[in-house]
């Protein structure tokens, strides 16, 4: 497919009008041009939408698409925008966080070096809290080679992920009816899975804070409130890292015991791929476990 750009920067935002100047503004002291900014408007009910007219009216430098669509969460924009996109390579960026100045540049540049005969799937840079501050562990030499379930053993913490938008489109996330979130890794686990590879760099190429009204500040909540995303991917992140059954008892019983406040036990059987009954022996186990606590 022929791409008219060679970098796709999309941003889902909801209600974020008040910083989304922060990631504008590093995308316009971009030392690489070649890139669009398309942004998908979760249904916000802030004058997002009257910034971005004013955006699109005056930006000179690079292109800007903007679409609203009603709140369903990041992935459903996600799959949304990917239909959508005019660039080679699909590179998500929070609306909360922003980029380093040669960030574009560095993306571009990996890309061009990955081997051709071989089925990498994309780039991925690092994360820091500023352009020297990085918290996630560092490896040996310029990059490492591996897939993105190496984020489970091999390479720690979060990454600046950024996947050939060709190949992002075979891995659309699955959405279900009344849940708005589902962690990114689900469709990364998958291209993984079927034996895509990943190149990662040291280089800190996304600068973040965590915020009280972030995702990541959502914690736990958020899996709860979403069952079914959640357990996707528990399901399947077991299942493609070779998990024994010994293990996999392990995550029917941590589950439970997370979701067993919040859902009946068939629900959470579902979610998670397993009969009931295990489920109501995972419960009886976390009750017991419990009566015991408490006696001491």
């Amino acid at each position: 497919m022929n791409f008219k750009f060679k970098i796709t920067v999309f941003t889902p935002t909801y209600n974020r009008a008040y910083m989304l100047h922060n990631l504008y503004e590093s995308l316009q002291r971009q030392t690489f041009r070649d890139f669009e900014w398309l942004v998908v408007d979760d249904g916000s009910t802030d004058c997002t939408e009257a910034l971005f007219t004013e955006w699109i009216k005056n930006e000179k430098k690079f292109t800007i698409q903007y679409f609203k669509q009603p709140n369903g969460g990041k992935c459903r924009a996600i799959n949304y925008a990917l239909d959508l996109a005019q660039g080679e390579l699909f590179f998500t960026v929070d609306s909360d966080d922003y980029l380093t100045d040669d960030a574009l540049e560095k993306i571009a540049a990996w890309a061009d070096t990955l081997p051709q005969n071989a089925s990498y799937c994309g780039v991925a840079g690092n994360l820091g809290t500023g352009k020297d501050d990085v918290k996630n562990g560092l490896f040996d030499g310029e990059y490492y080679d591996g897939d993105l379930l190496d984020r489970y053993k091999k390479v720690d913490g979060e990454r600046a992920v950024v996947v050939y938008t060709d190949i992002h489109r075979c891995y659309k996330y699955p959405e279900f009816n009344g849940e708005k979130f589902m962690t990114e890794a689900v469709a990364w686990n998958r291209m993984a899975h079927d034996g895509y590879k990943m190149r990662f760099y040291n280089d800190i190429i996304w600068i973040y804070e965590y915020r009280e009204d972030g995702l990541t500040k959502a914690g736990n909540q958020l899996f709860i409130n979403n069952p079914h995303g959640y357990g996707l991917w528990l399901k399947e992140k077991a299942e493609f890292t070779g998990a024994k059954w010994i293990g996999k008892l392990r995550l029917y019983y941590t589950f439970t015991c997370e979701l067993l406040n919040y859902h009946d036990k068939r629900t959470i059987a579902e979610c998670i791929g397993t009969s009931t009954p295990v489920i109501v022996l995972c419960s009886a186990v976390h009750n017991m476990v419990r009566f015991f606590r408490g006696k001491r």
